[in-house]
Order: structure tokens, then sequence, then C-alpha cells
């Protein structure tokens, strides 16, 4: 079986985090991707901790992809490129707009080429915008799109000092989608024989993956119930034994207060005036919760709780560290994390793939490439021959190297 992807070529002129992950998983899922860099190098080689001259966060997102490290500001670079672009099914970037139409890369430039390329370009505000040369980083995206005040809104007072999140969600999921759009392109494409351009825009993203938008966009009285499904509005309880649970739904919210009377068995709490509304349940929710963390002291073992907790159509989950959750059986049985060569003697675990095929098997995890690891490689697919290579080398047109706090080879 082959994989779902396999025989479309890639070329990717992405860095740090959004374009390379949805470039990584495009590979993952079969094609063959080269990653040109720049002189200068992603910036995400020097995240530490670096495993001998790789860092942990490239390797994550940039294993398999072969490297091409080439200066585009010389002419036979751009030229050398531009025949990689001409045979590409899929190109990806991620810089500001119009930073590839200098080098003559842009998506109309190649497409003149190439009618059939799938280019893809990945921003904090789309190609054609009035903000489209703004700078986009996830942290300042996830403020401007309303991420940020969500975050204030729901702890509150709980926090001190208030701080960005600690995940990169605007450029995880512009990742994402930027490939749902190349996979959408290329269904057309094989409808059609019509290459096209797919435009993601970061803050475009963060709208479409709030769940909450439409109602906190709305002026619809709530009458003091949780808005949407209350997902985020789930407490956190503690064990007898001191491990810390969470049960995903908020009693508050009336569905779901009444599971949690179902869940323990206590038909007089459903029945309690100071219960009887979302306002009320709202206004005593400390009294509330003190209930639910009383029944659950009652419970050793996390075995039993959850049957209970299942038979009332919730769902109770462990609070644990990644690292704890990594060593759980059902990690190994999903394929969860994989094992990928560190290039210094040892290996590191990275995400597996979340899918699973019927009809299709993924390639195994690639090496994660130095800098310029692979331009002789790739070069001589392009035609050119050892002497050429070398002149290019000699010009310092191509360069390489090992540790990205070192000097060029």
């Amino acid at each position: 079986m082959s994989a779902p992807l396999e025989g479309l070529c890639g070329v990717d002129f992405t860095r740090v985090l959004a374009g390379p992950l949805c470039t990584k998983t495009l590979l993952d899922l079969g094609a063959q991707v080269t990653k040109i860099e720049p002189p200068s190098g992603d910036v995400g080689r020097a995240g530490f901790p670096l495993i001998g001259d790789l860092s942990v966060y490239y390797i994550q997102q940039n294993a398999g992809k072969r490297n091409l490290s080439i200066d585009l500001n010389y002419a036979e670079a751009r030229e050398i490129v531009s025949r990689m672009c001409d045979a590409a099914d899929i190109i990806v970037e991620n810089f500001r707009p119009g930073t590839l139409e200098r080098f003559g890369l842009g998506y109309d430039q190649v497409r003149a080429r190439n009618p059939r390329v799938i280019y893809a370009s990945l921003s904090g505000y789309g190609q054609n915008t009035s903000w489209k040369n703004r700078p986009a980083f996830a942290p300042t995206v996830q403020a401007e799109s309303g991420l940020t005040d969500i975050v204030e809104q729901h702890f509150g007072d709980a926090l001190t000092e208030i701080r960005n999140d600690a995940c990169s969600h605007a450029d995880v999921y512009t990742g994402m989608q930027g490939v749902i759009g190349i996979l959408a392109a290329l269904e057309h494409r094989n409808r059609t024989g019509e290459g096209q351009h797919v435009d993601v825009a970061m803050a475009a993203t963060m709208l479409a993956v709030n769940e909450r938008l439409g109602a906190q966009l709305s002026d619809v009285d709530t009458q003091g119930e949780p808005t949407i499904l209350s997902a985020v509005d789930s407490h956190i309880y503690t064990l007898p034994n001191g491990v810390r649970i969470t049960i995903a739904g908020s009693p508050v919210f009336t569905p779901m207060f009444l599971r949690f009377c179902a869940m323990m068995r206590r038909n007089d709490i459903r029945k309690d005036p100071r219960y009887a509304t979302a306002l009320l349940r709202r206004e005593n929710l400390r009294s509330l919760l003190a209930e639910i963390q009383a029944w659950l002291a009652t419970f050793e073992d996390l075995d039993n709780l959850q049957t209970q907790v299942s038979e009332a159509g919730l769902a109770v989950g462990v609070i644990r560290s990644t690292s704890d959750f990594a060593e759980m059986d059902w990690v190994s049985e999903w394929g969860a994390l994989v094992d990928v060569d560190d290039r210094a003697g040892g290996t590191v675990r990275m995400p597996g793939a979340p899918w699973h095929f019927s009809a299709s098997t993924l390639p195994t995890p690639g090496l994660p490439g130095f800098q310029g690891e692979h331009n002789a490689a790739v070069l001589r697919d392009e035609g050119l021959d050892d002497a050429a290579i070398a002149e290019l080398r000699n010009r310092k047109i191509l360069l390489s190297r090992r540790n990205p706090l070192g000097a060029f080879d």
C-alpha cells in the first residue's frame, strides 16, 4: 500500500512553525518535501534544547525533509530554485506578502511556467488586505483576534499576572488549515487539471477555530447559562489519593447539571431551590462544587469513579503532564509517539501520525537535516554536475553548517 500523497513533490520556503508544520504534515502523508533554507537559516534551528547540533524544536517540524541552503540573492540560485518550482506539485511559503515576488518566485510568476502548481501562502492577515504588511506572530495574532481576551476573562482574578498562552495556537491551526486548503486544491486539480493559489490568514484561522464566536458576537441573554457547551467551564477536582481530575462540563449548564445529579445519584440536589436555575447555580457555584468534591472524596480509585461518571454520560480525565501521558499504554497502542534519530547517537520522541488509514501506509520518520545537508543531492537531481556544484559552493551561493550557532562549512 502506498502513502496517500506518494508521488507528489513539494517545495518548502517556510520557517519556524506554521509553514514547517504544514509541510511536515504533507511529508507525513507521503509527499516528498525539499526545504529551501536561506543562509541565515531557519530561526527554529536555534530553539533550545539542542541535542548535539540539532534543535529538538526544529526536528519536530522538519525531520524527513531534504534541505537545500542557497542564497537567492544570486541569479544562479534563483534559476535553480525556479526550475524546482516548475516541477513542483505544491509550494508553501510563509513570508510577508510580496517577499518571494522580489526573487521571481511569487505565485503569478511560478504559475506562468507551472499552471498546475498548488501554491499556498500562510501569513498573518492575508495577501491582499490593508493589514498584509503587519508583522504577525502567534501571540500578536491571538491578541488581535480575541483569544487573549478570552483567556483573561476566563481566568479573571485567578491570575495575578496575565500572560500569553503557552501554546502557539495561531501558528499550529494555520499550518493545519494550510494542509486542508492544499488538499482541497489538489482535489480540484484532479478534476480540472487547474492549479491555484491558497491564501491562508492566521487571523481568519483564529476566528474559524473559535467554537464560541457566534455566541460571543450575539446579544442574546443566556439567562446565566454558559455559552455553547461549557467545555472550558469544566472544573478541576481532587481525589483522596491526591490525583487531580476534571469532569467535562459545567454544572451551571442545565443539561450538564442534570447529568451531575444523576452521576452523584443525588436527586435532592436537583430539587434544591438554590440550584433551580442557571443564574442561581452560578450564584451558588461554590456550594455546588463543594457537593461534587465531597462526593468525589468517597472514591479511592479512578476505575470505580470512571464507571459511575460514564453511566451519567459524562467523561473524566486525569490531569497529567505530557511526560506522564507518554508512558500510558494507549500511546504505544496507537503509535502516538515515534522515535526519531537525533543525529547524535540517540533518538528523540516526536509526535506520530494522528491518522490510521485502512488502504494506505504512511512513511516511517525520516532524518532531520542539517542546514544544506542535501545541497549536492538536490542539485544533481536538477542536472548540475559536481564541478558546477563545487563552483556554487566556492562562491558562497550554496551554504551548509551543522550547528545553528556555528560558522558555515
